[in-house]
């Protein structure tokens, strides 16, 4: 038996169903009530709380290996960073008192704990705290994480398609590694079944600046729209309004911050094989015709 944080969420969605069909059974600790179109009467759910840690141990009795997904892309009301390194701790800490054998966890390329910003500081934290669990783990480090219900490049195919101009923090020079998530599905569970500690930075067989993505994902929808590049801090005030129009958080300061940093890149050897630009254009007939909202999806 295995547990996966957010069996019905994106990333955990994909490892579920590979542990299934192993013939594994498969708890998902969740805060987040399933969506009946993707629930599967084959995963038993249990609450993910901080209030009841001994419930949290009780649910890993039995368990050999704990996948955890669970982050948050930004602070919203009483969700905060702080709050999530609080959760991901106490996940690292119950699975290691109930005897989970082995910690699959889905960290960021380039975590810092000295970094400004407080997505790349907490998983720096986090991971840190697996290593000193003293529990056999697995550290994967993807950037972009790409395919069916990702939002960061459907959201830009449904703004090329729907915008007149398209604003480009900086130069558009900075890159980035995307990663097929059915491709990191299965890294996650090949590093389950082995034993050593390991990190890896899951990303995929394409470095590419993000121009090019963009211009990729323009040609493949026919979008008309004008790029054009403007300060940083401009891009992030048209985000403000564009986040408005469609009642969604769109980009963060921080996301600017880290994009136009290079964080998004890894120099090390891919992990993935399925191309990004490859899978745009394949999949250009449905990307972008919807909007997906992360605040529908994670926050309400």
């Amino acid at each position: 038996m295995d547990v996966v944080t957010g069996a019905y969420g994106y990333t955990g969605r994909h490892i579920a169903s590979r542990l299934i069909a192993m013939g594994r059974d498969v708890v998902t600790l969740t805060n987040h009530p399933p969506d009946p179109s993707v629930a599967d009467a084959r995963i038993r759910s249990l609450p993910l709380t901080m209030d009841a840690p001994d419930a949290l141990i009780e649910a890993f009795s039995g368990a050999d290996t704990l996948y955890s997904t669970y982050w948050i892309r930004f602070a919203r009301g009483n969700t905060t960073f702080e709050k999530a390194i609080e959760m991901s701790r106490m996940l690292i800490d119950c699975a290691a008192k109930a005897g989970v054998r082995r910690i699959v966890h889905i960290s960021v390329t380039n975590p810092s704990a000295d970094s400004p910003l407080p997505y790349y500081r907490g998983k720096a934290l986090v991971e840190q705290a697996l290593q000193e669990s003293g529990v056999s783990h697995a550290v994967l480090r993807p950037n972009v994480i790409f395919g069916d219900r990702g939002i960061l490049l459907n959201n830009i195919a449904w703004f090329l398609r729907h915008l007149p101009i398209f604003a480009v923090p900086g130069d558009g020079r900075y890159k980035m590694s995307p990663m097929y998530v059915e491709d990191l599905a299965d890294v996650a569970v090949q590093c389950g079944m082995g034993n050593d500690n390991v990190v890896i930075d899951a990303v995929g067989p394409e470095t590419l600046e993000f121009n090019n993505l963009l211009q990729t994902i323009r040609e493949a929808v026919d979008s008309r729209s004008l790029i054009v590049h403007v300060p940083p801090l401009f891009a992030v005030m048209g985000t403000v309004g564009l986040g408005i129009l469609v009642r969604d958080v769109v980009l963060t300061p921080d996301e600017v911050s880290g994009l136009t940093s290079n964080l998004l890149c890894s120099q090390s050897t891919p992990v993935g094989s399925t191309p990004v630009t490859g899978w745009v254009r394949e999949n250009a007939g449905w990307l972008g015709k919807h909007y997906i909202s992360e605040l529908r999806a994670h926050y309400s």
